[in-house]
């Protein structure tokens, strides 16, 4: 992975965040305000979010799995008729235990667990794997999604070193969405993908992430891609599910079969 280390530093949206704020910055080793910075790990009433400090940025990004754009494909994103939903191996009866190993934002793991799957998350940028524990817990405490955050268990770390040295039953299905040079047009991916390209850069180990993956999955792995862009070096993908925008080069390894899940 490709990235600098730009300056971050927290700070509270209002008095009442300041302890809370503090805490944040114990926890992640950063400034508190009044430091110069590049960027802002904010805290108010909307939880956290990280703002950046240049003239004219955009606004900034927090996980919010209650409202907004996730309440909305919640409920009208089609279930298990998603290409995701498919691309997993979703189908009458089964519901597989996956690992979402380039967490991110959390949304593709987010539909999965609305879905009903049991969904673990790696993320390795501290201040995204920050912005994605918070969202989780504001989740937990919303009576309609609740339950579906509560399927959802956040790690956080190298997703490589973490499935090389994996503990206990392996994920049935391995999820990736490597970060890659996208050209999409829609203004949220833009104003996300200004924010964490200093942070994050492009997935050089993209190859190695693949081949981990292969190794402790039982049943599947599944990497998102760009529709156009080159599948990831080494093992070919047995199958592909394409899209307008995007496709899902799926390895399979072994038949999903029904586990008595009930929709």
């Amino acid at each position: 992975m490709s990235a600098s280390n730009p300056q971050v530093r927290v700070e509270p949206l209002a008095p009442q965040f300041a302890a809370t704020a503090s805490e944040w910055a114990r926890r992640l080793g950063l400034p508190e305000q009044g430091v110069d910075a590049e960027f802002a790990l904010q805290l108010g009433e909307g939880g956290l979010r990280l703002q950046s400090l240049e003239a004219q940025a955009p606004g900034p990004v927090r996980v919010d799995f209650v409202e907004g754009a996730a309440a909305h494909r919640r409920q009208f994103g089609g279930g298990s008729g998603q290409m995701i939903a498919k691309a997993v191996g979703i189908q009458p009866g089964v519901r597989p235990r996956v690992l979402d190993a380039t967490a991110g934002l959390g949304r593709d793991a987010f539909v999965l667990a609305t879905l009903g799957c049991e969904v673990q998350l790696i993320e390795r940028q501290p201040l995204i794997a920050a912005l994605l524990d918070d969202g989780l817990a504001r989740a937990r405490r919303d009576a309609e999604v609740a339950a579906i955050a509560g399927r959802m268990t956040l790690l956080e770390g190298n997703a490589i070193e973490l499935m090389e040295h994996w503990q206990g039953e392996p994920p049935q299905v391995i999820y990736l969405d490597p970060m890659f040079p996208h050209r999409d047009k829609s203004a949220l991916v833009k104003k996300e993908m200004r924010l964490f390209r200093p942070f994050v850069g492009d997935d050089l180990d993209a190859p190695a992430l693949l081949a981990a993956a292969l190794r402790l999955a039982s049943h599947r792995v599944v990497v998102k891609r760009p529709r156009k862009a080159p599948a990831i070096d080494g093992a070919k993908p047995g199958y592909v599910l394409e899209g307008k925008s995007s496709r899902y080069d799926i390895y399979p390894k072994k038949k999903l079969e029904a586990s008595g899940f009930q929709a």
